[in-house]
């Protein structure tokens, strides 16, 4: 949806290195975003974001107006089953329909052999895959790892709303899922005990209230009854009004070597 940061440089670099031709959508989606949501302030600079494409050799940057998308009368969605009710699905009801039906679309216009997505998305890298599969699309869907601020910070478009006080509280959902990593390590196997762990983090800061922190199956997302490695460690949280997502898996990744690289 625009406003480019080092993640959204990382697809295309990919896309770049495995592709013949690199396209790259523009688009803040208003039908992802709910009523009470920041669809009017969600960050745009489009000059900035082509220029940013330009740098990492992208061949067309396609940015369409909210009109040529969804036309008058427009009365066609997608919806994915159970993938989408969970997680941001269960607090942001119409979320993933909105996803969905423009990932259709672009997949449709554009006609791509290969999409490109990062993991911090987790549940909607999940609700592409089987999108793209039920529908018969034919593109391969790659899920490339989370980029990470030097603090451990997942980059996102909406960290530029946190205020200089609410930035160094925002990395309590780094530091959550640092420590499922640590329990797993420890063999820890029961979910309840990461849940409550994970969620203590998060609510030891005072700007900060979790949405949720769960463990869940990798390609089911329903939670899981004993932790297994492959498991997916995921958190929401509110930084006072800004709403910030990230998750790890459970035993494949080292957050304190990610972060020590950055």
């Amino acid at each position: 949806m625009g406003y480019f940061h080092e993640g959204h440089l990382s697809l295309m670099r990919r896309a770049r290195a495995d592709c013949q031709r690199v396209v790259v959508s523009l688009f803040v989606n208003p039908t992802q975003f709910g009523p009470s949501e920041d669809l009017g302030r969600y960050p745009r600079d489009f000059e900035r974001d082509r220029e940013l494409a330009a740098a990492e050799g992208v061949d067309i940057v396609f940015a369409p107006a909210a009109k040529d998308i969804y036309p008058e009368g427009y009365a066609t969605y997608v919806d994915i089953e159970r993938l989408s009710e969970g997680l941001c699905g269960a607090s942001r009801p119409g979320h993933f329909r909105g996803v969905a039906t423009v990932v259709a679309k672009l997949f449709n216009i554009c006609r791509p052999t290969a999409a490109y997505f990062g993991q911090k998305d987790y549940q909607q890298a999940q609700v592409i895959k089987r999108l793209a599969a039920d529908l018969n699309f034919d593109v391969e869907i790659e899920v490339l790892p989370i980029v990470r601020e030097a603090d451990g910070l997942a980059v996102s478009s909406r960290n530029q709303y946190l205020e200089p006080e609410e930035r160094p509280q925002a990395t309590c959902l780094f530091r959550a899922l640092a420590r499922a990593q640590e329990l797993f390590a420890a063999g820890e196997t029961q979910p309840a005990k990461f849940v409550d762990e994970m969620t203590a983090v998060v609510a030891a800061q005072p700007a900060v209230r979790t949405d949720y922190a769960e463990v869940i199956h990798p390609q089911e997302l329903t939670p899981v009854a004993t932790v297994e490695e492959g498991a997916v460690a995921a958190v929401a949280a509110f930084v006072n009004e800004t709403r910030l997502i990230d998750n790890t898996i459970l035993g494949k990744e080292d957050l304190r070597a990610e972060v020590s690289t950055c």
